[in-house]
């Protein structure tokens, strides 16, 4: 979708420390992006930063944008374009700043701001591995498509977003969130804190010994990897502990989305230590007090990223099934099925892929309605 769209929109990777400015058109950057320093401790001097930004990308442009659009971090009124909570990366706007009200009057264009888990999932849905897996499918010959999706981020915190039937799902109060489920190992402790960058470094810290150690999870990685020197073992199973808090709290989410699974974020690189543990807790079992065994997910669990488990997802359970009283026969597939995969456009390009359609499928909803 607006894959051939020529319109163009600005957009912004907002982080603590920089501000990456850009802009798309048919889903592609067309100018080099500009990065500044964020200086979100200085609510005058970053919405300096912001309009500085904006205005040297639109001057690099052939013609005018028709919309902003992108992510920030944190709790916010979305839809009115409010930024305002707790915000650890940019306290300057804890007590809420009109943001989307301010741009609009500045650049005398729509604004639309978004949650970046969800700006992902929109993204993975719409130019990602939603279609992909879809005509995975069809080129397998299989009959079977999806239509929801679950993101999720891997990195300094614990994002998602939900896709349902092609819509966003924004909720009611801009607040679709995982990082406050319960950690399934520590009482009454959120998952993030098992499910975040600080979460391999602690764990690795104290499986090692060493808490003061300070690497990061590419150095973490690599020790796992055996590439350098380090606690193998510590590293490991730092990643596999990663691994299972997150598929508990996925497992969580799924039985009531009925979805597939997109992950992304640059601790993804550890996957061959991540993705087992994670399975196994998505395809772990529960138990009825009348000691009935039950699926944690009630849905086979595929890992998609693997040749062997994607053609036994996409064959299914496909049988004859004789229609009661008659000779005839239909085809049935009882085997329910979901599927986790890694993001190949990688978090920040889905990201932004999806900020650009989420502007453009507002802009074409107005018109609709004034039609």
């Amino acid at each position: 979708m607006y894959s051939h769209d020529n319109r163009i929109v600005i957009t912004l990777d907002a982080g603590g420390t920089n501000f990456v400015f850009g802009a798309m058109r048919a889903n592609e950057f067309i100018v080099a992006p500009v990065t500044m320093p964020s200086n979100a401790h200085d609510l005058d001097l970053c919405l300096q930063t912001m309009v500085k930004g904006f205005r040297q990308i639109i001057a690099q442009l052939q013609e005018p944008p028709v919309a902003i659009s992108f992510a920030f971090p944190g709790p916010a009124d979305y839809p009115n374009g409010i930024i305002g909570g707790y915000l650890p990366n940019f306290p300057s706007f804890r007590d809420g700043v009109a943001l989307g009200p301010f741009l609009e009057m500045t650049f005398g264009i729509p604004v639309f701001i978004n949650n970046d888990g969800d700006l992902f999932a929109y993204g993975e849905a719409l130019g990602g591995v939603l279609p992909e897996i879809n005509a995975r499918l069809e080129k397998a010959g299989s009959g079977k498509r999806y239509r929801n999706l679950l993101g999720y981020t891997f990195g300094t915190g614990f994002g998602v977003g939900m896709v349902v039937d092609g819509r966003l799902n924004r909720g009611d109060n801009s607040c679709v969130e995982t990082f406050c489920l319960k950690h399934k190992k520590l009482d009454g402790v959120i998952v993030e804190e098992g499910v975040a960058v600080r979460a391999v470094k602690r764990v690795y810290g104290e499986l090692s010994g060493n808490p003061d150690h300070g690497l990061e999870p590419k150095d973490i990685c690599e020790i796992a990897d055996g590439k350098r020197e380090g606690n193998i073992e510590a590293a490991r199973r730092a990643f596999a502990e990663m691994g299972e808090v997150a598929g508990d709290a996925m497992a969580t989410a799924v039985t009531l989305t009925d979805s597939l699974i997109v992950i992304g974020g640059g601790i993804t690189a550890a996957r061959k230590h991540i993705m087992p543990a994670l399975l196994r807790e998505l395809r772990s079992e529960l138990h009825t007090l009348g000691g009935e065994t039950v699926g944690r997910v009630q849905m086979k669990v595929y890992d998609l990223d693997d040749d062997a488990e994607f053609e036994a997802f996409a064959r299914g359970g496909m049988r004859p099934l004789k229609v009661y009283g008659s000779d005839r026969y239909v085809a049935y597939d009882p085997q329910k099925r979901i599927g986790v995969a890694i993001s190949k456009l990688g978090a920040s390009r889905a990201i932004s892929v999806g900020a650009y359609a989420f502007a453009l499928s507002m802009l074409d909803a107005s018109e609709e309605r004034q039609d």
